[in-house]
């Protein structure tokens, strides 16, 4: 079985520009563009301007945009406005919530 690999972004990167990863992408820095990837995961010190498509999703800092995912997981920590196109949503208490949900077909 092969490893999966993961691209990291710390909280001193900042990306101005769509990113593309294959497999899965930990983003606890700032974007400026769409991210799309199979796992993307973000964390507290995270701030993302743009679109997020994936497959498993897991929002723990800001996000202001759109997203497309089978699998979205909000945590506490996460401050998110946009729409949710998802088909599993879980939401933990004392995230900020600014959003509309879709369930995808």
């Amino acid at each position: 079985m092969a490893n999966k690999t993961k691209s990291f972004l710390t909280s001193d990167v900042k990306v101005k520009g769509n990113i593309t990863e294959k497999e899965s992408i930990i983003v606890d820095g700032e974007v400026n563009g769409n991210i799309s990837a199979e796992l993307v995961e973000t964390f507290e010190n995270s701030n993302i301007k743009g679109n997020i498509v994936s497959k498993n999703l897991f929002i723990g800092g800001k996000l202001k945009g759109d997203v497309n995912s089978d699998r979205v997981h909000i945590r506490k920590t996460a401050d998110v406005e946009g729409i949710i196109k998802q088909k599993t949503l879980s939401v933990e208490e004392g995230s900020v919530l600014k959003i509309k949900t879709e369930v995808k077909k």
